[in-house]
């Protein structure tokens, strides 16, 4: 059992396998199974490459040797940082296959993130790509190389610049590769947590394997299925929604550079693409788009909106716009995630955001005191269920607080539910910014703020936007001459920090608003700025 990791209570593990949510598959495997009962059969496309599933799994199969042959093996941790390339899938599957672990980072994480991920987790291997919009990569692995001596292995997609080429990462078959547990952990995927540093959520190959599985069979997925994926794949959703999906239903995945609709309109004409997720503002640019008709995207079935909150007016226009269904969904990389069903009433679809995947989610909708609040009124979302984790990592003192006794995650959600079960979002507890669906921290960005020379003190708040759901405000109280917006986000990135994190506003105060507690309060000042324009 991996040191640091909350295991279910053999009473609820015993339930989930009676019930066949739980198998005796592993992630390596079940890619294994698809190559043998469906060789032939496209899994992946991305330009230039078409790959069958046997040819997949060959590929994975001699990466998994090449791996062992450097010496990365079971149990070793590694960081994975690639935008949707090939390379990305296969280096995935061939960890899953010799058991090492990768930790799940985003195309836009710098060394700040970077260097914490490789040394909480003591990571041997930290896989990028050689540049990606711009930005040079092993650039950064140097700077993690030589702050972080647990890193042995710098592997690059591309021009390797002095570290190794992922594509010389190439061994013979091994006739017997180490079979992973199922019930161990398969990958960490970040939290979009509300504290300074990220959260780490293990994963095991059995439970996440399964939420896959459970989204696929909730939107009706089939061998025929062609699935986009245009968001960065190394979020939980589009690993989910997308690759694991598609792959237990020996269906297409497809991979585009980007959302954009440039990037994702010539695929889905040629691939002839049926499904696809986006965040709402995405899916404001593909309308806006579509009315120039350049590109036949009349093969999609159904456009899946998550991340943050699709409001009604924006729901409305999504298929007369596109041509196709609107599907809403939720989730989270804790595990609960809920999707609409093929048969759910428009007016459902409309104002809520799904319901939970599997028959043995459990819900509750509880007030600060956790107890149940009446049907239909506003309360904490709690989750517990055959994939939602137990625990953090290696993060005792947090897990007291984030989960019940009982074992119920506590989202930190705000939500009603339908009387159908379905779930309607209508904010969060906790102190995080929901920027199109990348999750901010203001405790982090305020913590490197803090350092700036002319800031005493500083609150980051969520505002609302019709794009984005919310963008971050940052209210400072300056000591001295007052930064200017341009200032900050020069100090942060010079600080390592992921460009979405920067703030997109500014607003100088005088002094912090509290609360009768003593604390900042918040909610008064995105009250105050949440309709007036941005300074700095």
């Amino acid at each position: 059992m991996l040191d640091g990791f909350t295991p279910w209570p053999e009473e609820f593990a015993r339930r989930y396998r009676d019930a066949g949510y739980w198998t005796d598959e592993n992630l390596g495997e079940l890619l294994r199974r698809q190559a043998r009962d469906h060789p032939g059969r496209t899994a992946l496309v991305v330009d230039p490459h078409r790959w069958t599933y046997a040819e997949l799994d060959s590929r994975v199969d001699r990466m998994a040797a090449g791996l062992l042959g450097l010496g990365i093996g079971p149990g070793d941790r590694a960081v994975v940082q690639l935008p949707n390339v090939p390379e990305l899938v296969v280096v995935l599957f061939a960890l899953f296959r010799i058991g090492a672990l990768p930790v799940m980072a985003l195309p836009a994480h710098r060394s700040s993130e970077i260097a914490y991920f490789c040394e909480f987790t003591e990571a041997t291997a930290y896989i990028v790509a050689d540049t990606h919009l711009g930005f040079d990569y092993r650039t950064l692995a140097a700077e993690v190389v030589a702050s972080v001596p647990t890193v042995k292995h710098v592997l690059v997609a591309g021009e390797p610049g002095g570290f190794v080429p992922l594509a010389e990462v190439d061994g013979d078959l091994l006739p017997d590769l180490p079979r992973p547990d199922p019930a161990g952990v398969a990958l960490f995927l970040l939290s979009g947590g509300t504290t300074g540093v990220p959260k780490l959520v293990p994963r095991t190959h059995q439970e996440w394997s399964y939420s896959g599985r459970a989204v696929g069979e909730a939107c009706g997925y089939h061998a025929g299925t062609v699935h986009m994926v245009s968001l960065p794949l190394c979020h939980n959703w589009p690993l989910t929604h997308g690759l694991l999906a598609t792959f237990h239903a020996g269906a297409t995945l497809v991979l585009a550079p980007g959302p954009s609709p440039d990037e994702s309109f010539p695929l889905i004409e040629r691939e002839r693409v049926t499904e696809t997720g986006l965040i709402p503002g995405a899916a404001l640019l593909w309308m806006e788009a579509a009315d120039w008709g350049e590109y036949d995207i009349s093969s999609l079935n159904r456009v899946t909106i998550g991340g943050t909150k699709l409001q009604p007016e924006l729901a409305r226009r999504v298929e007369p716009a596109l041509g196709c269904r609107l599907q809403q969904a939720f989730g989270m990389a804790e595990g609960l995630c809920g999707f609409h069903r093929p048969d759910d009433p428009p007016e459902v679809v409309l104002i809520s955001q799904g319901l939970p995947v599997s028959p043995a989610d459990e819900v509750r909708v509880v007030d600060e005191e956790d107890n149940d609040v009446p049907p239909g009124e506003v309360g904490q979302l709690l989750a517990r269920g055959p994939y939602t984790t137990r625990g953090y990592y290696r993060a005792d003192e947090h897990n007291a607080r984030s989960f019940t006794a009982d074992g119920f995650y506590r989202s930190g959600d705000l939500v009603r539910l339908l009387p159908s079960g379905h779930v309607i979002f209508e904010g969060r507890v906790k102190d995080q910014i929901n920027r199109g669906g990348d999750k901010i921290a203001a405790e982090e960005v305020e913590n490197h703020l803090l350092a700036h020379q002319n800031i005493r003190e500083v609150a980051l708040v969520g505002v609302p936007d019709e794009v984005l759901g919310e963008r971050s405000c940052a209210c400072v109280v300056p000591r001295g001459e007052p930064p200017t917006l341009v200032e900050l986000t020069a100090f942060l990135r010079d600080r390592g920090v992921a460009a979405f994190k920067f703030p997109d506003r500014l607003e100088i105060v005088g002094a912090l608003p509290l609360t009768p507690l003593g604390k900042v309060s918040k909610k008064q000042l995105a009250s105050m700025f949440g309709t007036t324009g941005s300074s700095g």
